[in-house]
């Protein structure tokens, strides 16, 4: 693992200095000595990588160790992700970035050769948690194309685009002095040359020969003694691999034709057979058609049976629009397997590791562009086996992230218990083929869940609890609504491109289980948790004009909040339920007029089936209003004490009461500043209404930010927008015209600087800084709270901060969080009894005020900067600019180490944190600069330390900013390599080894050693020593088992000194032994000759 050094700030640094001032103390204020006694240093954080999660995005190439049962899979972008049973996952990556082209385990040794684009080879150290470089070789001439490692040989084969072959020890990553030249290769009568080299392997059953594949269709069987082709096998289309049979006197040939070529080796004439799978046979015996490449063939034999030959392409050419297959013949059947993606590699999973022997194939694994596929060859059907790696995050996009670390212990259970109905049947009934590697002695006991919302309207629930990641549950929000079934039936109301569903942003109340989700489509839908199943005859609407506040700024309402046109909540309690209008009436250029009054989408009018799990209580939409779309919702909340929901966008913000089903407030951004409010600015309104309403409402007039408005969050577009406008040299009018709803908090304090008492209130945080408490009202009983109808008044901006505000929250007078008040969970479709046992109202924990005195902190959150506020009296206490050149994207409150703490992700690719309530700054450190709006869509903090980030549209990047998880990161991480028993050589049998039929072995080190081959030319490639040998291993041995690490370290240092004394003597008597016996030959040769003779 990378240590970071940080830029640690000192402890003593008050909120006075420059960057951080504090207001004069006040009477009744607590001064800054008095306030309270904070706990957090700078010693307590430190930012590092844990673990990733996830599809390796890009993948190139894979490899498989069988005794082991470690996968490997390289990437386009350099990386190596290595799995091993469930749970065991390990990523590193290569400094250069370069595509990785081939892998191969050293089998049984834990250590890997992975091959790249820019013409390197590297070892990697597999026997420590963190898997570092051994060696590094960069050829400098030749470009590499293909590598292979014979079993239990430290000799690796390189070939070359020039079509040589190069051979590499990979103890010391030297190069041999033994090359096979392209020329001496093939016949001398060739007069083109052959092509780069496509494949390498040595003969099953002899060492000695090699057999050598050029791109052209040439095969060369090189004798490595005699330094000599032994055969050449000639076809006229170019081959794609090879692959031998066993017992090694024949082998398989793909090509670009589509055709399988059989070669016995001794008669190279003539292919023994020639196939085409999927070519259809002509009746008058000609040809067949030529179809597309075979990409690749596998030849696996069994001892029982027909031997299995798997492939990979080979289709005709008339199946356009087919997808990818893979094909197994075995015996007289063939099966074609449809892949839903196309196919990098493959490789077939075999019971012994020696290529010598009967293979017994027992699985595929298929690695697609966007799946890992594994297929049970064992039974009938070939099934496939249930993954259980978190390759599922992108199965749709993700458009939205929340992460809750130490999260009630029941709700992880709760949401498996619900999620393992929806899993497929048809699995194969073996265990997973990939089970190699141990589990990390983890001390992180705490519950952690991962919610992702995706552009399809799913919604996952990941348990991410251990470093770990497994799916719990999936539901699917886009089941509430009417589906087009064409593109002609598309309604024309949508306000995105595609991707109508997409989830917008999400609220969840993790202690009652209430979830509300927001969609692009200006829609919200409030769930709650059951795990009975029920069937709803009619889901519950309800549908919510919010229009621009200024198209008719000339009959404002004189009340300053909008009366809701609703039935009255005693009358009728159900939501209003209007007809959608026809499809014809929508255009907007209809003789009906503009469109007024539609919904985006459709809500199905069927009756809906819901499983045990997350079930519709109410759906919330936007309308469209005189021909103006629905703006999108920009900030969302959910408070199940309360029964309130509440969300805005640029157009206002709109309270829901989802118990009573009705509209409490829509109220535009203008009308929450109340007259008296010094924020408001006297030009607001009656600039604005001088303007075109198409610049003030963001109307569909091919403005910029109507583009933006129109996109899904999957789109480029959307994601590029993201820089709105922060400048500060935007002019007055212009930031007033985008001002939106940026964050809400729901919490008990006090609405007014004279209140005594805390009550319930909601903050509102908007775009341009300003935070505006709300007062909310409640009837006293649950009885009463279904019959009366709850009371909302704006109390004005409570303060303004330098850009848009992120976070908000109240610390009590210890500085401890006070969360929202919460309603524990209860199931909606138990007994009433049941249901009175477990409703309760959690009580307000903040005391009453008394005259004068302070007894909370507002802690607010920007942009650009932070500040804490007194409450009741909102005097400002401490202020802290974060940032001055750039701005931050995201900023959450968080417990860490029995305290709580700001933490800030900055579009500069800083992270800080700072002290509550001083806001002294504890860490910045310079980690990712912003290089991908997804990254800034998906950043999230959560308690404890732990954060994390969408790295690609496939993968997870988990982070700590915790020193004491750093501590233990080697503890928490799972182990690759595990001591496993290599299984014995298969028995040559007696006959076999009398008469010598048996595998010939090869002394590799006598014929490719220095001393036989000479060196290698110091150009051709160059040695580069990597930081994971021993000081690699030093580093990584860290936390409680450190003391015996090192002295395991020492001794192995000790053994590798006595190991290369040991080497260095016998290398020397080699030497010896060598100049003596030349000393003798030539005292043979020159003993009887005169000195005239000489």
């Amino acid at each position: 693992m990378k240590k970071f050094n940080i830029r640690k700030v000192l402890d003593g640094l008050t909120a006075a200095s420059s960057s951080s001032s504090s207001a004069a103390a006040q009477p009744g204020t607590p001064s800054q000595n008095d306030v309270v006694q904070e706990t957090l240093q700078s010693e307590h954080f430190q930012l590092c990588k844990t673990v990733r999660h996830g599809f390796p995005y890009q993948p190139s190439s894979m490899a498989f160790d069988p005794v082991q049962k470690i996968l490997a899979i390289g990437t386009q972008t350099g990386a190596l992700r290595l799995f091993g049973r469930a749970g065991v996952e390990c990523y590193c990556q290569h400094e250069s970035g370069a595509a990785v082209i081939q892998l191969q385990f050293l089998i049984n040794e834990g250590a890997l050769v992975s091959a790249l684009t820019d013409d390197s080879i590297h070892l990697w150290n597999l026997r420590q948690k963190i898997p570092a470089i051994l060696h590094s070789l960069k050829f400098n001439r030749e470009r590499i194309t293909y590598c292979h490692l014979p079993f239990q040989s430290k000799w690796l084969y390189i070939g070359t685009e020039r079509g040589n072959i190069h051979i590499v020890n990979v103890e010391s990553f030297t190069l041999s002095g033994y090359v096979i030249m392209w020329n001496k290769a093939i016949e001398l009568s060739t007069k083109t040359h052959p092509g780069p080299v496509v494949h390498i392997s040595d003969n099953p059953m002899d060492e000695g020969k090699l057999l050598i594949g050029f791109e052209c269709g040439i095969v060369v069987l090189w004798d490595l003694k005699s330094k000599k082709a032994d055969y050449r096998y000639t076809y006229d289309e170019a081959i794609h691999s090879v692959a031998w049979h066993h017992e090694g006197k024949q082998f398989v040939c793909s090509h670009s034709d589509g055709t399988l070529t059989t070669w016995n080796i001794r008669a190279p004439a003539k292919a023994a057979q020639i196939i085409t799978p999927h070519g259809k046979q002509p009746k008058d015996g000609k040809k067949p058609e030529p179809c597309k490449p075979i990409l690749k063939v596998e030849y696996k034999t069994t001892r029982a049976g027909d031997p299995f030959m798997v492939l990979s392409g080979g289709l005709s050419y008339d199946t356009v629009g087919r997808r990818a297959c893979l094909t197994v013949m075995h015996g007289k059947s063939t099966a074609v397997l449809e892949m839903d993606y196309p196919i990098v590699d493959f490789l077939t999973l075999c019971e012994t590791p020696y290529p010598n022997d009967f293979q017994e194939p027992y699985a595929v694994v298929v690695l697609l562009e966007k799946d890992l596929v594994v297929i049970d060859l064992g039974q009938i059907g070939y099934p496939i086996f249930e993954n259980p790696y978190p390759l599922s995050i992108h199965e749709s996009p993700v458009t939205c992230v929340e992460y809750f670390a130490d999260c009630p212990a029941e709700l992880i259970p709760a949401l498996y218990s619900v999620g393992s109905r929806q899993k497929r049947q048809g699995y194969s009934k073996k265990e997973w083929p990939v089970s190699g590697g141990n589990w990390g002695q983890g001390t992180q006991s705490y519950p952690e869940i991962i919610i992702t919302g995706h552009a399809d309207g799913s919604i996952k629930f990941w348990d991410a609890s251990a470093l770990m990641l497994q799916v719990l549950y999936k539901l699917k929000t886009a089941k509430v609504f009417e589906r087009a079934r064409g593109k002609e039936e598309k309604p024309s109301t949508d306000i995105v491109d595609e991707d109508p569903f997409a989830i917008q942003t999400l609220s969840w109340c993790p202690e009652s289980r209430m979830l509300c989700v927001a969609g692009v489509s200006a829609h919200v839908i409030i769930y709650r948790f059951s795990k009975q199943e029920i069937t709803t005859e009619v889901v519950q609407l309800l549908e919510v004009r919010m229009q621009c506040e200024f198209s008719d700024v000339d009959s404002p309402d004189p009340g300053g909040a909008q009366t809701p046109t609703l039935p009255a909540s005693g009358a009728s309690p159900s939501p209003q339920e209007t007809e959608l209008p026809t499809q014809q009436s929508t255009g907007s250029n209809s003789s009906d007029g503009p469109r007024d009054n539609i919904p985006c989408l459709q809500v199905r009018s069927s009756p809906l089936k819901q499983s045990p799990g997350y079930q519709v209580e109410l759906v919330i939409q936007l309308v469209w209003v005189s021909g103006e779309p629905p703006q999108q919702i920009t900030s969302l909340a959910v408070n199940s004490s309360y029964g309130l929901v509440v969300f805005g966008n640029s157009n206002g913000l709109a309270v829901v009461d989802y118990l009573q089903k009705t509209l409490l407030l829509n109220m535009g951004i203008s009308e929450l500043y109340s007259p008296s409010d010094p924020y408001q600015g006297q030009p607001r309104s009656p600039r604005k209404a001088r303007q075109p309403s198409g610049a003030l409402c963001d109307s569909n007039d091919g403005s910029n930010t109507s583009e933006d408005r129109c996109k899904s969050p999957t789109s480029d577009a959307k994601e590029n927008s993201f820089t709105r406008s922060r400048s500060s040299s935007v002019t007055s009018i212009d930031r007033e015209s985008r001002e939106a709803i940026s964050s809400f908090n729901f919490c008990e304090s006090f609405s007014r600087k004279t209140d005594g008492q805390v009550s319930p209130c909601l903050l509102v945080g908007t775009t341009q800084g300003s935070v505006i408490m709300v007062a909310l009202s409640l009837p006293p009983g649950a009885d009463q709270r279904l019959q009366q109808q709850v009371g909302i008044a704006s109390c004005g901006t409570m303060v303004e901060l330098k850009g848009g505000i992120l976070t908000m929250a109240l610390l009590d007078f210890t500085g401890t969080l006070l969360p929202p008040t919460y309603e524990s969970w209860y199931d909606p479709n138990a007994s009433d009894e049941e249901k009175e046992k477990v409703r309760r109202r959690r009580p307000a924990s903040p005391p009453s005020s008394q005259e004068g005195q302070d007894t909370q902190f507002a802690v607010l959150c920007s942009e650009k900067q932070a500040k804490v506020l007194a409450m009741p009296s909102q005097t400002r206490l401490y202020k802290h600019n974060i940032t001055e050149t750039s701005f931050v994207l995201r900023a959450d409150i968080v417990q860490m180490a029995g305290t709580n703490c700001i933490t800030c992700f900055c579009a500069n690719g800083h992270i800080m944190t700072l002290s509550l309530p001083s806001l002294r700054p504890l860490l910045d450190f310079n980690y990712l600069p912003l290089t991908d709006m997804r990254i800034a869509r998906t950043f999230c903090f959560s308690n404890l330390g732990q954060a994390l980030y969408l790295t690609s549209p496939t993968e997870f990047q988990r982070i700590t900013y915790s020193q004491e998880t750093c501590d233990n990161l080697q503890e928490m991480l799972s182990e690759l390599f595990t001591p496993v028993e290599t299984p014995e050589a298969p028995n040559r049998g007696f006959f076999k080894g009398l008469f010598g039929g048996g595998a010939q072995s090869l002394d590799r080190e006598d014929l490719f050693g220095e001393t036989t081959a000479g060196k290698a030319s110091r150009s051709l490639a160059q040695h580069i020593p990597g930081p994971g040998g021993m000081e690699g291993m030093k580093g990584a041995a860290s936390g409680v088992v450190g003391d015996l690490a090192r002295a395991r370290i020492a001794l192995d240092e000790r053994g590798q000194k006595l190991g290369e004394l040991d080497e260095r003597t016998a290398a020397m008597m080699a030497s010896a032994e060598s100049f003596s016996k030349h000393a003798h030959n030539m005292m043979v040769k020159y003993k009887d000759k005169k000195w005239y003779q000489l």
